[in-house]
C-alpha cells in the first residue's frame, strides 16, 4: 500500500510540475481569435474590413511577458486592419518607475501608428494606479499614460468617438470603470442614431449600462479570461467559479446588457498577480465588420 501511495504521489507531483511549467510557458504564446462583428448600419466600403483589439499588457509586473508585445504588433501590421483598439492597462499598478515602463509600451506600440490605419485607446484601472475599487485613482499617472500614447500617434478616446475613414461609422471609446470615468452619454454625444458604431471599453461592467441598441458590437478587456481556465468543467475559469457569474471570455450571453447590444471580452496579453496563464493564451481579437450575416453568427 505504501508503494502504491508513493507512486500516486509521484505521478501527482509530476503532473503538477508539468502544469506549472506549462503555465509559465503559455504567456509567451499567442492566439488570433477571428470573429464576426455584425453592424446593421455599416457603410458598404467597410464590409469585410477588420478591427483588431488588444489590451491588458500589464508591463512591469514581476516576470511579465512584455517581450511578446513586438511580435503581437508585427502580427497586427501583417493583417492591415481598418483600425486597432487598445483596451487599457498598459503598465502594472505600483511599479517602481511607471514612467519608464510606460515609455517602453509607447515604443512598442509606435510601429502600429506608422501604418495606414488609425490606432485608438482607452485607459483601464491600472492606468490610474488602481489595484482595487477602493484605491484612490492617481490622475497624474492617468494623464501621463494619455500623453505618452498621444505622442506616438495613438488617439485616446476618453468618453468620445472618432469617425473611421471619414465614413458615417464611429469608433466609440468609454472611460475606465473603477475611477468612475465611464461617462456613456458623453461618449455617444457625436454619434447619430442611424450611424454605425464599434464600441470599446476596459471593464465589461460598463457594458451593462449602455442603452438598448447602442452597442451592436462592443469589446472589453480587464479580466484576462480568468488567466487560469479550468478545462472540462462548467466553470471555465477560476474567476467564474468564485464569483458565480463573471463575464470573462469571448461573446457574453445575451442576458447580459440591454437588448440588441453584444459584448465580446478579450483575454488580454499580460499577467496579473502571478506570471502564469493556463488554458488561456494571450489574445489578439480580429473583428470582421459585416452587415450581412445573421445576428446569431456573432457568437462564433
Amino acid at each position: 500500500m505504501k508503494s502504491k501511495g508513493k507512486i500516486i504521489a509521484s505521478v501527482t507531483g509530476v503532473l503538477v510540475l508539468i502544469i506549472i511549467v506549462w503555465g509559465l510557458i503559455e504567456p509567451y504564446q499567442m492566439e488570433v481569435e477571428e470573429e464576426k462583428a455584425v453592424v446593421a448600419d455599416l457603410p458598404s466600403s467597410l464590409e469585410g474590413k477588420e478591427i483588431i483589439a488588444i489590451g491588458d499588457f500589464q508591463v512591469g509586473m514581476w516576470m511579465d511577458n512584455s517581450s511578446k508585445i513586438p511580435d503581437i504588433v508585427n502580427e497586427i501590421i501583417s493583417r492591415s486592419p481598418a483600425a486597432v483598439v487598445l483596451l487599457g492597462d498598459y503598465v502594472y499598478h505600483s511599479v517602481n518607475d511607471h514612467q519608464k515602463e510606460m515609455e517602453k509600451v509607447a515604443s512598442w506600440i509606435e510601429p502600429l501608428t506608422e501604418q495606414d490605419f488609425p490606432v485608438y485607446a482607452v485607459r483601464g484601472n491600472h492606468d490610474y494606479n488602481m489595484s482595487g475599487t477602493k484605491k484612490e485613482p492617481d490622475y497624474e499617472i492617468a494623464e501621463r499614460v494619455e500623453r505618452d500614447l498621444t505622442e506616438v500617434g495613438v488617439e485616446v478616446l476618453h468618453n468620445e468617438s472618432a469617425k473611421l475613414k471619414g465614413e458615417d461609422f464611429h469608433v466609440v471609446g468609454i472611460g475606465a470603470r473603477w475611477p468612475g470615468e465611464d461617462d456613456i452619454e458623453q461618449a455617444y454625444e457625436d454619434v447619430g442614431e442611424e450611424e454605425g458604431r464599434f464600441v470599446f471599453m476596459h471593464n465589461p461592467e460598463t457594458f451593462d449600462d449602455i442603452p438598448e441598441n447602442q452597442a451592436p458590437v462592443a469589446v472589453a478587456g480587464h479580466t484576462h479570461g480568468g488567466q487560469i481556465r479550468i478545462p472540462f468543467t462548467p466553470h471555465w475559469s477560476w474567476k467564474n467559479l468564485l464569483s458565480g457569474g463573471a463575464h470573462v471570455d469571448g461573446w457574453i450571453e445575451e442576458s447580459y446588457g440591454e437588448e440588441e447590444n453584444r459584448l465580446y471580452v478579450n483575454r488580454g496579453i499580460g499577467l496579473s498577480i502571478a506570471p502564469i496563464r493556463l488554458n488561456n493564451f494571450p489574445e489578439i481579437t480580429s473583428f470582421e465588420l459585416t452587415a450581412k450575416e445573421a445576428k446569431n453568427d456573432v457568437e462564433g
